[in-house]
């Protein structure tokens, strides 16, 4: 041991003179980071753009879902690599933040990634390229500002082309003429004036009903339940002038809070529990009926039947609608919308705690039926919108781009403002930083040049999955917009380059800036990782 002791001792003192090290490892934990982000990004970037790839997603348990939603593709893949699932976790935020552009971000952090890995490889330090990232995030915000088009609210032309943008992209695209003034007016009607620059999305319910094609799809004013009516005494299923109560109790006889047994040794016993039974449940029907309700919203049990046959036979001889398996998540929505307090014990049962509509009517739709209620009185800011389709996975794609639709009028409603598409907006960027990378010194200056160039795989790939030519598209694209034509765009369905606003191909600026800030973020995290260390 001595004499290892020993020999280690000069190494100590010479370390200060010798000056290499060993950074093999440090580079090959980045190197494999970065490949394993980028793997990822170009998984999505078939599907970005109006004429990108749909994916087919299958599960294990034999689930089908056709989408080329970028997060919906990235949150059903099973990404083991820590460094991968971060591309993952970026998607999400931009679609918490925006709601759409999930693809563009996760392309665009891809793309910065494979231009860190070549200035890496060129000698430049991480934290040199991490700091050049962040200025140029801050630059690209500016950029994109100064290239902006205010937006009123009551421009609803302007409204309606940023969401039909974001449907264009997507399988349902051919409805994107009537899902993007639906989305639209959906948006609008929960806009509070008090304040005008929040939107809760929650206040918008989107119910779906297999059956018909998506051209059925409608926005309704006021409630859709995805039940039936329960009417199996012979309940009325359509009330006019309706008073509504939701209840949070059962209309069934109470149970014991512990499993016992009652023995019953005669009829007469078992005459007086019946009897107490029935007369438990009247009891309870017509404190109902003398406050007038006369349709009942019946909270879901755990615990116990929340109706039995007796009394559906009671309340259908009092004449009140009811409907039953109301789910504990949606009961905010409904007092929210009918203006009613939910009511948890039978004593608290009053006339002010009820809800007023006009009409509340079972309507048969497809296959199945559905609860509507319509004209109600003093309406709660929400809005529901009935989904169609003519299978279940053109169901679930047509809700999730209708979720992207909202999400865009929703950053419009929150930051007025507009910016071109196609393209666009990537090239102008490349163009300015190229620009103020020549009036920089050093290392910045030659990162924030790679970097540039890094922001034209958007247009890039738009032209590629347009199955045009992107050398020469992109060529053309810089050309224009040096001679100052800053919303010159690619234009997918023509096959060339034109003024991308005359188009119509518009999107919020919230969605831009935020996946430019969110993918040079993510980058300078993966950039920053020079070890990975597991712990059991």
């Amino acid at each position: 041991m001595a004499a290892v002791a020993a020999a280690a001792a000069p190494r100590g003192s010479s370390s200060k003179t010798e000056s290499y090290v060993d950074t093999k490892r440090r580079d090959d934990v980045r190197q494999a980071n970065i490949l394993a982000a980028r793997a990822v990004a170009d998984a999505v970037r078939t599907s970005l753009g109006p004429k990108g790839m749909d994916k087919m997603i299958a599960s294990a348990n034999g689930e089908v879902i056709i989408t080329n939603d970028g997060a919906t593709i990235l949150n059903k893949m099973e990404v083991l690599q820590p460094a991968a699932k971060m591309l993952v976790d970026l998607s999400r935020s931009q679609d918490a933040a925006a709601g759409d552009g999930t693809t563009t971000v996760v392309v665009l952090a891809g793309s910065l990634l494979r231009c860190s890995l070549s200035l890496l490889s060129a000698g430049v330090h991480p934290t040199a390229v991490s700091d050049a990232l962040h200025r140029l995030a801050l630059r690209t915000v500016d950029i994109l500002h100064g290239m902006a088009i205010p937006l009123e609210l009551s421009d609803r032309d302007a409204l309606i082309k940023s969401a039909a943008t974001s449907l264009n992209s997507k399988v349902v695209s051919q409805y994107s003429s009537l899902l993007a003034p639906l989305a639209v007016d959906a948006v609008l009607s929960v806009v509070d004036p008090a304040h005008p620059d929040l939107v809760d999305l929650r206040d918008v319910k989107i119910v779906k009903k297999l059956g018909g094609t998506v051209d059925d799809t409608e926005l309704v004013k006021g409630l859709v339940f995805d039940k039936k009516v329960s009417h199996s005494a012979g309940g009325p299923s359509r009330v006019e002038n309706a008073k509504i109560a939701v209840i949070q109790f059962q209309i069934s006889p109470p149970k014991t809070d512990i499993e016992q047994s009652i023995v019953v040794s005669d009829y007469t016993q078992m005459d007086r529990i019946l009897r107490e039974e029935r007369n438990y449940i009247l009891g309870m029907v017509k404190k109902i009926k003398a406050t007038g309700c006369n349709v009942l919203l019946i909270q879901k049990s755990i615990l116990r039947d929340a109706v039995t046959d007796l009394s559906l036979h009671y309340l259908a001889k009092a004449k009140i609608l009811v409907i039953k398996d109301v789910e504990r998540d949606e009961i905010e929505f409904v007092t929210k919308t009918l203006n009613c307090l939910p009511i948890a014990n039978i004593e608290h049962f009053r006339e002010e705690k009820l809800g007023f509509a006009n009409c509340v009517e079972e309507v048969s739709v497809g296959d199945g039926k559905i609860v509507k209620i319509t004209g109600i009185k003093d309406m709660g800011r929400t809005t529901t919108v009935l989904v169609r389709g003519s299978n279940q996975l053109v169901l679930d794609e047509a809700e999730r781009s209708l979720h992207d639709a909202l999400c865009v009028v929703r950053c419009l409603v929150n930051k007025r403002f507009l910016i071109a598409g196609g393209g666009a907006p990537e090239i102008e960027m490349s163009r300015q930083l190229g620009a103020w990378a020549k009036e920089l010194q050093g290392m910045e200056s030659y990162c924030i040049k790679e970097f540039a160039e890094a922001l034209e795989v958007i247009p890039y790939t738009l032209a590629e999955n347009a199955g045009l030519n992107p050398i020469a598209i992109v060529t053309e694209l810089r050309n224009r917009h040096a001679q100052g034509e800053i919303n010159t765009g690619i234009n997918v369905r023509k096959g060339q380059i034109t003024n991308i606003l005359e188009e119509n191909v518009v999107q919020p600026l919230l969605v831009s800036t935020s996946a430019i800030t969110l993918a040079t973020e993510c980058v300078r995290m993966i950039l920053k990782i020079d070890d990975i260390i597991t712990v059991r």
